[in-house]
Formats: C-alpha cells, structure tokens, sequence
C-alpha cells in the first residue's frame, strides 16, 4: 500500500491519537511516539462495524461503510480508531492490520500466524465539525498542565490534563480529560540476596548446578507421548520436549525448591517441583490433563427491585485453567468499568431496568452466561395487579351455564410473575426469600347444574407471597434405539458422579439438584450392549416432571486387529451405500494407560451413527453445541459420529490410540462450503459440549486400482475421550414456535406444560445441496406456560432449503399433529395462509393414512423482513428468541394435542397440574400437600354390550373443615375387552384420603362410584370390603345403582382392586397409578386395559340405549357454543383410544401461588 499517515486511539481520551506509517504491529517496530493533538473544530464519529472476519479477513472500508451510513462520515477524515468488539485496541491485539483515514482499516487472514484469524473489529473517524450549524455550545477555558508520570520504574503509565467549562448557562462539547501515555524511571540495578542451599547464583538471580541434570519425560492426557511439550522456569523458556516426550536440562539445582512449569497446547499447564536429590542426575516424570474448557456453574439470577434498592449479579464459571477475566453487558452494551464476575447497582434507577449477562474469558477460550432481567418498579407501583386475569375452565356435561352460554366458567388466576424482593442489608447472588403474584383471597360460587349445585372456588383478589417451593424431575426409560430393548441396571452419571440406576425395564427417576443451569447426564450400560451415552435433557425449571426417553445406539461388535500392522476401519450404516468414515491407525499405535506401547491383538469396537439413516437422529449424543471464540453457545451440523472402544484381547484392559489418521468421504459432504470448515470434535461428557480435536484437509487419493476419490483428512489421538463427530458450524439459525394443548379445541387456557417438542433438522432437498433424507441436527425443548421456541437450521433465500420434523412427547404418550389432508384448515393448524403455504406444512399420515399422526414436517423459511405476514411467527429469525418466547397466542404457531381419551376432571379449588407452583392453600384442594402427591385409582369391571361413563363424586367424610364439601368429580369412559365384547373395565380417579393442608388432621374421602345409565352393582371385592368393615366408619351402600365408600387410608394394592402411588409430580403419580391399574397388578404396567385383573367392583348395566348424553355426546355437539374459540373439530377421535392408556391428565389451567398466611374466603 502507498505510505499514508495512520492514526490509532490509545483509548483515554478523543484527544489523543498515535501516527503510524504503512502497517502497523503490536511491537511497535514499525510504529512510530509521535502524538497528534485534536483541535476544537474536529470530534469523534460513531462506531462502524460492516464486515466480520470471514472470508480473508476483516474489510471495515469507508465507501462501504458510506454506502450504509450515508453521511455520518465526513468526506475527508483526518484519523481513524480501530478497536475489536471486545474494546481490545488495535494495538494490544498482536495482529498486523492496515489503516488509511481516506480509505478504512482492514485486516488479512493469510497475514496472521498459523491457524490464526482477524478478530472482528469496530472503526470510527475524526472529523470536523459542520462549519454550518450555529454555534450554540459553551466555551472552553485553557488546558490545564500535564500531571506528573504517576508510572513506577520499568512500567506505562498515563499523565493527565484537564479543563473546565467557562459558560453557565451552555454545554462545552468534547473532553474534559485529556491523557498521554508515558514511561516510568528506569529501574536501578540490585546486587541479588539469594541465598541458595545448592549451587551458586547466575546472573539472573537464579541457583544454578552446574553438575546436576535433569532428564524428564512428558506425557499427555491418556499417557500418550507428549511432543513439542514447553519447559519454562519462573516464564522463562529452556527446552522443548522430543518426539518421544522426553527433554533434558542441565544446570538445574535439585534443591527440592526448583519449580518448572510444561505446557502443552490443549492441555493446563502444570508446575512441578524438582524433588531433592544428591545424585548428579535426577528423572523427573510428568503426566499432563486435558485443559478443561470454560463452562458456566451458575447464571445471574433474574431480578425485580425497586427503585433506589440494590441488585447483585454473580456468574459462576469453571475451568482449567480458571477464567482470568470477567466482563458484563446491559442490554447487550458492555459495562466498562465491571470487571468482576459479581456486579452490584446500587441507587437503582428505571433506566438501569434490563437483560445482564457476563463474559468470562481465559488462556482455553471465552463463555457467555445466560441473559438474567432486572425489573425495576416505582416506589408505589404494584409488582403484582390486585385484580385476577381470566381463566376458563370447562364445566361438567350436566352443568351448561345459560349466563355464558356455554360450558366454560372464568375462575380467575393470578400471573406467574415474580414480586419485588423485601431485602435486608446483604448484597447477594440468590435472593434468600423470593415472593411470586398468587392468591390473596377467594370466594365460592355455586354454579346450577341439572338437580344440583356445584361449588367452585374463584379468585377475585391477587398478591405477594412467598414462592411455593418446588422441585423438579426428569424421569423416563433408557431403551435400544434400533428394538425397544431397555438398558437394565445401567449406571447414570452427573458431573463424573454416579447419582441413580435404571431399573429392570430401563426406567429411570432424577431429582434435579438446586440451582442445575444445565442437566447433563450420561448413561453407561454395565452389561456393554449400549454405547454410554451423554444427554442434555431439557427440564422444567419451575419444578414438576418431565418424560424423556432415552434411545441408545448398540455397541458394535468387536473385531480384532493387530497392534503391529496398519488396520483400516471403515464406517457407514447404510446398505447399499458407500461408507462414510475411514479410520486408520498405523502399526505401534496403541498405548495402556500407564503410557506402554501395547503389543498384541487388539479388540476394536467401534459403533458409528450413520446420519444417512434417519431412524438414529434420537440417539445424537448431547445436544451437538460449543462455544465459539466470543463464548456464544453456536450450533453443529453432523457429519456423523463414532465411538470407540479398543481393549486388549487378553486382558480387556483399555487401550488408548495415538496419530489416528480419519478419512471423510467427500462425495457425502454436498454443501461445498463445508469442505474448508470439517473439523473433528470430541464429546466433554461433564458439560456435554463438543470441543475441537482438529480440522480435516482435502486431499486425493485411490481406492482400488483406477478410481481416485476426494477425502477429507484428519489426525487425533484417542485417549480419555471415546466419543468423536464430524461437524460443520452452521450459522443459519431460527425458531419454530410450536404449542401443546390438552385436546383439539385449542383453548389459550389448555395448553399443556412439559411436554418434550423434538425438532429433527433433514437436510437440504435434491436439488439444492443434498440428500433430504439425511438428518444433521436433533434437538429437544420442553413446553412452558407459552409453548416453546425450537432452534432450526433455516434459510432466507430458498423456502425449502431446510426442512424440519417435529414431534412431541408427554410421559411417553405421543400426542398429535394437526392434520393436514383431506381437509387443510389453516386455523386449525395455527398459521395463516400464504406463509403456511410457503412452509409446505404436512402431517406425517398426509400421503398414507396407515402412518402415526403424531409428527408433522415443514420447510424451514426463513420469514422475510419485508412481508408483513411472516413477521408474526410461527418462525423466527435467531436473533429474536425474546419476541418468539413472548409472542401472545394470537400469533402464529404449530400445534399438538393430546388424544382425548373419554374422560373428564373438575376440581372445586383449581389447579394446574402441569405448573406445581400454582397450588392454592385451600381444604378443598385436591391436592393437599404441595410436592407430595398421592394418586388413587379404583378398578370397575362393566358387564354390558357397551361402553359405560363411570363418575366418581368425592366430598369431605371426616373432617370437621370438609365433610359434605366437593372435593370434586372424575368422569372415564371403560374400555372394552379386546376379546370379550360385552365386557369393559375402567380405572377411576378419587381422591385419596389423608392429611389435608393445615397437616392437623386426616379426613378419610367419601367416594361415591356411580356408573351411567341402568346399572346395578353385582359384586365388591371382598378383600376391600373386609377392610371397609374393619376400619370404622362405614358408608352407607343402600343404593345398587352406586357405590360409596370412605376411602382407605393405606395404599391397599391389586388385591383390594385399589392402585395408589406418591410422588413429587402429580402427572407422574397419576400415570404409575394408572399403569398399574390397567394391568391389574402393583408392580406393573399396562397401556391395554386387562379387565379380569384386579378388580375392586362389578357392576351389570343394561343392553338398552341410554336416553341421557354422556359427557362426551354433549361435548361434541357443544363446539360451537365454547367460550374463546371456535372451530371445526376434525375427524372423531373415538375410535382411535379402545386399546391404549390415556395418561391423566386436568382439563384446566391455573397459576396461583401459595399465599403466605390464611386466607379470607367468602362463601355465599
């Protein structure tokens, strides 16, 4: 380039500036001291960033950043600052970079050192002020002098000056401060003092022996020889290690003082002592660890204050070596003078309101933690609206309210916020009391129904409370993904710590400990069927279970190869297709784990998941993520992975692999963009995040006599690692917004929390880049109270570039996609036409409607900022992840319900099983005891030519506080006997008797059991009734059309035809329970109703038709009377629940919190 004058800011003040000539280098070579004066008539632009380093560098020129900005820059600058978007100056940052005021800044990749890139840098001009605007700025007076070098001998430092403005009445523009930098004295020269106990002092003060040698050897993580290992000494550089890892240093004292420090890149440094010895030679032995990646402990915690209290911010964050540098942004602007990893505000003011997050960087990389929000309410401003937000809930079949017309009644809820903290004078990270919006106050209404009265309880007044406590679960199966065989008695690990097992069908339960960010935990069969898998498995953090099944691929059966010859594994699953993978390792590779060379036959196990094979996308190891150089968590497209297993033949001891050389066909990599950014990653099982092994090069060579194929070449080493991939970053990224409801009506009010929405990215269609029948990224999200946002690849140019299979999950039930053939209802499906079109939105059974209907598949379209249409969902482009998970119900989204099975609950106090946190203190509730909960079913066996509605009515029996009060009511429909059409059976809810909230006193249920239509009772189960007889009071069972009992107080069991389970979730309870009832035993489970097994009632109810609707009937011809919504309902779901378990679940929604004390209730 031509020699032109470069000005770069030192970053005090706008006044100081550094002239350089050419290019210019961290070392000051070619820089030149001289300082450049701002005057009055010049000030500073805005910063410019209109380029990223990709490519062949950073390019931040002053035509394209004129095309964009149009005239905030002046046409001649006369300086230019250049800084990175971490506010490192150009100067500090040791890349070569170039710079020209007339022409911009710009930095080469292929100018930076090996494997190095251009950081991403931000620019600004000096330029002179407008001549034509009218002066109306104060004056400034004169410069005061410069402060004296406040730098100690040997350091930098910065002198200052300043001024004052000499106008009252106006604002003087530019710096009040002004600053140099400038050199300290020369430090004077000290005799050394060291006193050493062998040897003599050198020149540099250090104890040195001249006959002493230290011979060491270095090895690295997995004992493999450390090459090219560093040997330093108080910083100081003395040898490199040789290709066998040894390294040898003379001179050095073995007094037992001396301390050395080895690096090896990819590994935390280590300092050693050298031991004390009197021999003239002394072996040091050194084995290295694997760096451990930055990864966060503990997020800021999400905040809501007052204006002029005080909030802290901490971030936790781990790693080998520690992070040595914090950072935080408000708002995503950085907070300059906050250096610490905990931030306090103090005097808080509304402007301060906001999302924070910290950056924490180191020697191995940076991290992002989470964005955590401060809310900040004036002084007098309620943090939770006195006044309940509506909430319907449908009412029995036989209680329509003319007033509303309809079979929906608005109870009220309070929202799921949180209140303002009522702080005591510590500053900490957790609040130690948090308060939520619940219930303040209720009052009972009592609704008309046909011939009676139903009670419920409605809220009318919200406030502050304490949070309920709450706990949350992970439960589910780990199983084969290619047969359903389940991993039994396998050991489940979390953080390198076993926590729990799988049981004998491969079930599992976990209780998430306080304060987990992220859940990851890795499966290990015992019995060596199952690779160990690692799983980031999404929770709820509000509490409440989640159902995850976990697939797990089969471990590949081992071949022997021998340790002394070249052995060449080939990878790929797919018959009839090319492999994938090549792995070849050359002869004398093999090492033990005390770092031997292994010889002898060696058992190689290695198991590859092909991603051509869509049937393995649920078994993806993690959550295929890693953080990038800025510490954001970034996404991975999968190019296949491979775990490994070598062992000795003889003894099975494990083996570890060095310079194993990996081959990735290229003819399977379509996308030509991700041939030059292959790289290798290996699986960190703790925090479940791919790290970077090595990057592939293209390179040609023959297979078979004639034909010449493209491979993409990398080497590793296998040592502690045994889980590898082949990815791609892949920067085109969105969300799909997708909602789960409790039936097919599609009410706001009956959506449906913690259901798992897994979303399989297929790749790019024929014609595009590649195969759409392979996948290349799996991920899963759990439902809140707003549905759940999906990451996907997606594209902006080409509609059907990306596509997306999206499926759910609820306690192992599938729930279903809303059709899309013969009938296609965009109302139904949630998004409006033309977008919808433009997805190619389709349900799995849209060509065959023998196919499941519980998934469906779209064109990821990236929506267009310039179509006003696609701008409300239901995608999302990646950088609005706020605006999809707040996005009102109005906007679009996709769908799935729950096949609704025949039955129907209500409660007489609300709540929302779904939400835990929503538990009301009330002797009504139905569940007295938040975070323990009981699950009580009763088996009836119907004899009948049809299928009966059975209701339990369960009202107070002992309790002073409760008798003859509706607990609330259960409606099932039996199911019918696959081999017997005039028998049916089915499993009926009721309230379990025990201690009710206060925890003061029992109250033993009445339960009434009254089938439908013309029923008589024709026999009790005798174990059942023995145990009625002898646990006073008796009910009395005058009727033969019913049953009435006082419910047990003890978990009776299969015997007695009674099934009751406790757990810490309610949904979960309730599907053991059922399970259990519908397989007639106390230790099993069933999704197909045994009606011989079990049974605590039969009743025989007539062949004629029943004149009166069922709740069912009447609920199918009401759709268009309902309340919010109107649709039209699909084909009848009727026939499709005869031979499956429909999981409980609650036909309402509720949020209300637990008040802290009484509550006052007004009954009518």
């Amino acid at each position: 380039m031509s020699l032109r004058c470069l000005f770069i800011f030192l970053g005090i003040t706008a006044a100081t500036v550094v002239t350089a000539q050419g290019s210019w280098r961290q070392s000051g070579k070619e820089s030149s001291s001289a300082v450049y004066q701002t005057e009055d008539n010049y000030q500073w632009s805005t910063w410019f960033n209109v380029d990223h380093p990709g490519g062949r560098g950073d390019y931040e020129q002053l035509d394209a950043i004129r095309f964009y900005y149009r005239t905030r820059v002046c046409e001649t600058p006369k300086a230019i600052e250049a800084r990175t978007t971490e506010w490192i100056p150009a100067r500090e940052t040791g890349e070569t970079v170039h710079a020209d005021p007339t022409v911009g800044f710009w930095c080469l990749n292929e100018e930076q050192g090996p494997q190095l890139n251009c950081s991403n840098y931000a620019v600004r001009f000096l330029c002179p002020k407008a001549h034509n605007s009218i002066n109306i700025q104060g004056t400034w007076g004169p410069w005061s002098d410069w402060s004296p070098c406040p730098a100690l001998c040997g350091q930098v430092g910065v002198q200052l000056r300043h001024r004052n403005c000499q106008s009252d009445s106006l604002l003087c523009s530019g710096p009040k401060l002004d600053g140099k930098a400038c050199n300290g004295p020369e430090c004077p020269k000290t005799a050394c003092s060291l006193q050493c106990v062998m040897g003599q002092a050198n020149s540099d003060c250090e104890c040195m022996c001249e006959e002493h040698t230290m011979l060491g050897s270095v090895r690295s993580a997995g004992g493999l020889v450390a090459k090219g290992a560093a040997i330093l000494r108080s910083g100081k550089f003395l040898t490199l290690t040789d290709h066998n890892g040894h390294f040898r240093i003379p001179n050095i004292c073995p007094d037992g003082n001396t301390t050395l420090t080895v690096r090896l890149k990819g590994h935390a440094p280590l300092d050693v002592v050298v031991p004390k010895s009197s021999e003239r030679t002394s072996v040091l032995s050194v084995q290295l660890k694997r760096a451990e990646k930055l990864h966060v402990l503990s997020n800021p915690e999400s905040k809501v204050r007052r204006a002029g209290q005080s909030a802290a911010f901490c971030c936790k964050v781990a790693g080998t070596p520690q992070p040595d540098a914090y950072q935080w942004f408000h708002n995503n602007t950085l907070m300059e003078k906050e250096s610490e990893s905990t931030l306090v505000i103090r005097d808080l003011h509304p402007e301060q309101s906001g999302e924070y997050y910290c950056r924490a960087s180191g020697p191995t990389g940076a991290i992002k933690t989470k964005t955590a929000t401060l809310r900040i309410l004036g002084r007098d401003e309620h943090s939770c609206n006195p006044k309940p937000e509506s909430h319907l809930i449908r009412l029995p079949h036989d209680c329509f309210q003319n007033s509303t017309n309809s079979f929906y009644y608005d109870v009220g809820k309070c929202p799921p916020s949180r209140c303002a903290e009522q702080l005591d004078n510590g500053i900490r990270c957790k609040d130690k009391v948090s308060y939520c919006c619940g219930v303040a106050k209720m009052e009972e209404r009592q609704l008309t129904c046909q011939g009676y009265q139903l009670p419920t309880m409605v809220v009318t007044k919200c406030g502050c409370q304490k949070c309920v406590d709450t706990k949350a679960i992970v439960h589910g199966r780990a199983i084969a993904a290619d047969n359903g065989e389940p991993m039994r008695f396998g050991h489940i690990f979390m953080n390198g710590v076993r926590i729990s097992r799988t049981g004998y069908k491969g079930t599992f339960s976990i209780q998430i400990p306080q304060d987990t960010e992220r859940l990851v935990l890795t499966f290990m069969d015992n019995m060596q069927k199952f690779v160990n898998t690692t799983k980031v498995l999404p929770f709820n953090t509000k509490g409440g279970a989640v159902y995850h099944e976990i697939k797990l691929l089969r471990k590949k059966a081992p071949v022997t190869i021998s340790s002394t010859e070249t052995n060449t594994l080939e990878l790929g699953e797919v018959e009839s297709q090319e492999p994938m993978v090549q792995i070849q390792i050359p002869p004398y590779s093999f090492y033990k784990e005390n770092g031997e060379v292994f010889t002898g036959n060696v058992s190689a196990s290695v198991t590859f998941l092909d991603p051509r094979d869509i049937s393995t996308a649920a078994a993806a190891q993690s959550d295929l993520n890693f953080i990038g150089d800025e510490g954001d968590t970034m996404p991975l497209r999968t190019y296949g992975m491979f775990s490994v297993d070598f062992r000795g033949e003889e003894n099975n001891e494990p083996l570890n692999a060095g310079e194993v050389k990996v081959s990735l066909d290229s003819a399977q990599v379509q996308m030509s963009e991700h041939l030059n950014t292959m790289k290798l990653w290996s699986l960190n099982p703790e925090t479940g995040l791919w790290e970077e092994e090595g990057s592939l090069q293209v390179e040609k060579k023959k297979r078979g006599k004639r034909e010449e194929r493209t491979f993409l070449i990398g080497n590793m080493e296998i040592r502690e690692r045994r889980l590898f991939n082949l990815d791609v970053p892949e920067n085109r990224r969105c969300y799909v917004k997708v909602r789960a409801f409790r039936s097919e009506r599609f009410m706001p009010s009956e959506q449906v929390e913690g259901v798992v929405i897994s979303l399989i990215n297929m790749e790019p269609k024929a014609g595009y880049s590649t195969n759409p029948r392979a996948w290349g990224r799996f991920d899963s999200v759990v439902t809140g109270p707003n549905g759940a946002c999906l990451p996907a690849f997606c594209d902006e140019q080409k509609a059907d570039a990306y596509t997306a299979y999206v499926m759910a999950n609820l306690g192992g039930e599938e729930l279903e996609a809303v059709p899309s053939a013969p009938k296609f209802n965009p109302n139904l499906i949630g998004v409006p036409q033309p977008y919808l079109g433009k997805l190619n939105y389709m349900r799995s059974d849209h060509e065959d409607p023998r196919v499941k209907k519980t998934a469906f598949s779209i064109n990821v379209a990236k929506p267009s900022p310039n179509t006003a249409e696609e701008g409300n969902g239901p995608v999302y482009p990646f950088e609005n992840l706020k605006e999809c998970e707040e996005a009102p119900f109005s906007a679009a989204h996709f769908r799935f319900s729950r096949v609704e099975g025949d039955r129907y609950d209500y409660n007489t106090v609300p709540f929302n099983e779904d939400d835990p946190m929503s538990w009301t203190e009330d002797y009504l509730s139905w569940w007295p005891k938040p975070m323990e909960y009981r699950a009580c079913y009763i088996k009836v066996k119907i004899n009948s030519p049809h299928e009966i509605n059975v209701r339990s009515r369960n009202m107070g029996g002992t309790h002073p506080k409760t008798v003859g009060q509706l607990y609330g009511l259960r409606d099932t429909r039996s199911i019918r006997d696959m081999d017997q059409t005039s028998v049916s059976a089915v499993c009926l809810e009721f309230k379990c008797s025990g201690m009710l909230y206060d925890q003061e006193r029992v109250d033993r249920t009445l339960v009434k059991v009254i089938p439908q239509g013309s029923c008589k009772r024709d026999h009790v189960n005798s174990m059942l009734q023995e145990y009625l007889v002898n646990h006073l009071p008796l009910a009395v069972n005058n009727d033969t059309n019913e049953f009435t009992m006082l419910a047990p107080l003890d978990p009776l069991g299969h015997n007695y035809g009674i099934y009751t389970v406790t757990d810490q979730d309610p949904r979960t309870a309730k599907e053991i329970a059922l399970g259990r009832c519908f397989d007639g035993t106390s230790d099993g489970t069933s999704r197909v109703m045994k009606t011989n097994e079990g049974i605590a009632l039969t009743f025989i109810c007539g062949d004629r038709e029943v004149t009166r609707q069922n709740v069912f009937q009447t609920m199918q011809r009401s759709q268009g009377q309902t309340v919010g919504t109107s649709i039209v309902r699909g084909e009848s779901r009727q026939n499709r629940r005869r031979q499956r378990a429909n999981a409980p679940r609650s036909s309402r929604r509720r949020s209300t919190r637990n008040p802290e004390g009484k509550r006052t209730k007004a009954r009518n």
